[in-house]
């Protein structure tokens, strides 16, 4: 699909501040919706807004599905009167510039237990419009309700932990659980109806703006998800389903080991037996949260890497061909032209390349990558950019550009000293740096100015922070996701500023007028 020139800003909802420790679709969101449009932005780019499950991660959720409960406003709660002034009193103090997860999560699901209790109770304002939401939905949200449900009987294990005759949907024991858990259940049902409201609202009051949504569909889903728990037959799982081979990325330039993420590989031959409706579903539920979605590791589609079930390290997998072009030309003849954007970074072949062209998916560049020894790095300067081009100064799985230019190499496993003196000194020259510039608005006209249909930065980018404001680091475990901005940060100058550069480049749909 052919994107409009235009800019945008990736921030994830957790990040926005508040008083209740994690981002919300409150007043805090509808703000920053209103700096982007006075900052000439036309999208706002989001991780994928699923419920999180292994190390609170976006990309390892427990729905393809579902919206994630943490981001309903309380705020919105209390205005309708579902929540109460004295529900808030034992609030912990929360940090105002990270989400501490396990403070967050206990208190936060407390509230929103009771009030599904009240709204459940109350057969009024409402009640039809939840009713009406669970029919409309029922193809995923029933099973997934009862997956949580289950789920937190069995004190948060993983499905294939649970007893044999549930783990494996034995028909009378999935009735059993229905009826024993009922509040359960419907208490996740409206969770989602909530999540789906107040999302609607946001998005609607984003395309008022001018701003479209740019979501993020992972090319795989969790083992623990209810995904894998109810199409097991679509997953190469074992039959106490445990993963035969799992997915992930060979060694390379940033890993001497590549990367072992653990995420179940697809049997897509019985998913084309199928005609692939279990994607057209997935693509479907995410086409109804965003305007448009990356595909991360698109790759994956034309080949993926599959390493043993039992492996710890990436090396000994092996590429495996993937569905190609047919899932989206099957997507394609379902839903006409596909607003996707394709995650191209890494061992990127022709293959790979060809499908991308063939439906015109904007490809990836990042702007960080563009200096130093990674063999793309020419491909990722300015002036080799194509039209057809998502251009990031970085993305969530970067340091921010702050910290990139400040760091010393010294703890960093891919960039030793030597090489990050020589990254600085060639990046300077590219980009023409002069010492009084800070960095992150040099690579931020570097995105803006290029060629590329698409430019979008980061926030903590625009904002200029450093490392602490880092999303994600790659291969670790704990400490990611957290990070949030403060009240107060999305100042009018920096708006103007940021206004009048994607004026300059056309970004904006308003001719910069010369003072």
């Amino acid at each position: 699909m052919k994107f409009p020139r235009s800019s945008g800003i990736l921030l994830h909802p957790t990040c926005l501040p508040g008083p209740h420790g994690i981002g919300e679709f409150g007043s805090e969101a509808f703000a920053f919706v209103d700096f982007l449009r006075d900052a000439g932005q036309k999208l706002w780019q989001v991780l994928p807004l699923n419920p999180t499950g292994y190390g609170d991660s976006p990309f390892q959720s427990f729905s393809a599905h579902a919206g994630n409960h943490l981001l309903i406003s309380l705020e919105k709660l209390r205005e309708q009167g579902i929540l109460e002034p004295s529900d808030f009193r034992n609030e912990p103090a929360f940090p105002e510039d990270h989400v501490e997860f396990g403070i967050v999560i206990p208190w936060k699901t407390s509230l929103l237990k009771k009030a599904a209790q009240r709204f459940l109770s109350d057969n009024g304002k409402g009640k039809q419009a939840f009713d009406e939401f669970c029919v409309a939905n029922a193809g995923w949200l029933s099973e997934f309700a009862l997956f949580m449900a289950c789920k937190e009987e069995q004190g948060g294990a993983a499905w294939n932990r649970w007893a044999a005759e549930i783990a494996h949907r034995q028909p009378a024991a999935l009735a059993a659980a229905r009826d024993r858990l009922r509040d359960s259940v419907l208490a996740m049902q409206y969770w989602q109806f909530e999540f789906f409201r107040q999302w609607q609202a946001l998005r609607s009051y984003a395309h008022q703006a001018g701003i479209r949504i740019v979501g993020d569909i992972p090319i795989y889903v969790a083992l623990d998800s209810a995904d894998v728990w109810t199409n097991p037959q679509y997953f190469c799982l074992t039959p106490q389903g445990e993963p035969i081979v799992i997915a992930g990325v060979p060694p390379d330039y940033f890993s001497a080991t590549g990367q072992c993420w653990g995420n179940p590989i697809y049997r897509w031959d019985r998913l084309r037996e199928t005609g692939y409706r279990w994607w057209i579903e997935r693509y479907r539920a995410a086409m109804n949260l965003y305007d448009a979605v990356r595909i991360d590791h698109f790759r994956g589609f034309e080949a993926h890497w599959e390493i043993p079930g039992n492996e710890t390290t990436a090396i000994n997998g092996r590429w495996v061909k993937g569905p190609g072009a047919e899932l989206f030309a099957v997507l394609e003849r379902e839903f006409g032209e596909l607003p996707i954007i394709a995650e191209n970074l890494g061992v990127i072949t022709p293959e790979v390349e060809a499908i991308r062209e063939r439906f015109h998916f904007p490809g990836m560049a990042i702007l960080q990558f563009a200096f130093g020894k990674d063999p793309q790095g020419p491909s990722f300067r300015p002036h080799n950019y194509s039209r057809e081009l998502a251009a990031y100064t970085g993305t969530h799985d970067n340091d921010t550009t702050v910290g990139w230019w400040n760091s010393s190499g010294e703890n960093d496993s891919t960039r030793a000293p030597e090489d990050v003196a020589k990254e600085r000194a060639f990046a300077k020259a590219y980009l023409d740096l002069k010492e009084e510039e800070p960095i992150h608005w040099r690579l931020i006209r570097g995105v803006e100015s290029s060629v590329a249909d698409l430019a979008i930065i980061p926030l903590q980018d625009v904002l200029g922070l450093g490392t602490k404001a880092r999303m994600n680091l790659p291969g670790s475990s704990s400490g990611n996701w957290r990070w949030r901005f403060q009240q107060g940060a999305l100042r009018t100058p920096l708006a103007k500023r940021m206004d009048e550069m994607v004026q300059i480049y056309d970004r904006s749909g308003h001719t910069y007028v010369q003072k």
